[in-house]
């Protein structure tokens, strides 16, 4: 049974970092929409994920499976998937045909059947979202929303660099998450920016003990993992926590607005000659700048089973050993636990400072 959009546009997006804050006012500044934006995932949407997957899907796909779920449960009656360049371009279809098993019948838009489409597709779908659409109103709200992206990877950016070297604890954390709360409720351009510009102020304010030769670690990895933090089990906070400036190139803004996969092939072609998959030119290309830039270490992170990061697990091993620079791989699942990353950690990065000294 499909919904009547005009009675209920309750709209639902599997969580995915914070970039949900920018899906929320676009659908409802761009498409006069209701969003359904849920609280951060716990564990039980993880669990909930997984009773319903298969066995082998991989953890992002458990991890959206859980968060649509509960979505439905929060009073979304239209639900939307976006599609990828690996397996997730084909889970669309699989996890709506697992929700209806269930017994939901909300209305279901894979957004990857229009990844290719044009202009004109996608208008026709925004107007069947929002029957009353105003397409000036849309391409405004679309500006800002990418616009708000642009500035919640900037200022998470700036958290994660300078938070191990506060002065007061807690500091870097505070200012973010009010960041995050006043794009929570910004309802146009002028309160997205002014949100960054206090943001971005505050966190210039932050008195630092920053070290003449801070350790720095590059983040690398699969798309979803490596950006969603409860997916990662919030490794930039605990490197953080450890005294170490982490950097992640991977980011929407990074990957989707300004360096497109095909402009960084060129950057990398002493390592890899083709494409190997989805995010394997940012992840090689984004390793080898931070050899080049002098990083102490880097830090791979993708789901289990991920194949294209797999085959570029070697690729990054060339490049640890023709700069010296050590990497440490992490794979996630559903069965992760925090003591045990945290001791890879702290090892890691124990590792890090020794021989940083001894290189001094």
């Amino acid at each position: 049974m499909e919904i009547n959009i005009e009675q209920k546009k309750k709209l639902a997006f599997p969580r995915f970092s914070h970039y949900n804050l920018a899906i929320r006012y676009l659908v409802e500044q761009g498409l006069d929409a209701t969003y359904i934006l849920l609280p951060e995932a716990t564990k039980e949407t993880i669990e909930i994920g997984s009773r319903y997957s298969p066995d082998y899907a991989c953890a992002p796909f458990k991890h959206t499976l859980g968060s649509l779920i509960e979505a439905v449960h929060a009073g979304a009656d239209v639900l939307l998937e976006t599609g990828g360049l690996c397996r997730l371009d084909y889970y669309g279809e699989l996890q709506e045909e697992i929700l209806h098993e269930l017994g939901y019948r909300c209305e279901f838009i894979n957004l990857a059947h229009y990844m290719a489409g044009s202009k004109k597709e996608w208008l026709r779908l925004a107007k069947h979202l929002s029957p009353k659409l105003k397409p000036a109103k849309l391409i405004a709200a679309f500006y800002d929303a990418v616009k708000m992206v642009e500035y919640l990877d900037e200022i998470e950016a700036l958290y994660y660099k300078n938070a191990a070297f506060e002065q007061e604890k807690g500091s870097f954390k505070q200012i973010h998450r009010q960041f995050l709360l006043d794009m929570q409720t910004a309802e146009n351009h002028s309160e997205i920016k002014d949100a960054y510009m206090r943001a971005r102020q505050a966190m210039s304010s932050v008195p630092l003990n920053m070290p003449a030769h801070p350790v720095r670690i590059g983040i690398v990895g699969e798309y979803f993992t490596v950006m969603d933090a409860h997916s990662n089990q919030y490794i930039q906070e605990k490197l953080a926590a450890l005294g170490c400036s982490s950097y992640r190139f991977m980011s929407v803004t990074n990957c989707h607005f300004r360096a497109k996969e095909s402009t960084l092939r060129p950057r990398i072609k002493e390592y890899a000659s083709y494409s190997m998959g989805p995010t394997t030119t940012w992840t090689i290309n984004s390793a080898l700048e931070y050899a080049r830039s002098g990083f102490d270490g880097i830090i791979h992170v993708k789901s289990f089973g991920c194949t294209p990061e797999m085959d570029a697990m070697p690729v990054l091993q060339n490049i640890s050993r023709d700069y010296h620079i050590p990497v440490l791989y992490l794979s996630y699942d559903t069965q992760n636990s925090d003591t045990g990353l945290d001791t890879r950690l702290e090892a890691f990065c124990d590792m890090l400072e020794r021989k940083k000294k001894v290189l001094r």
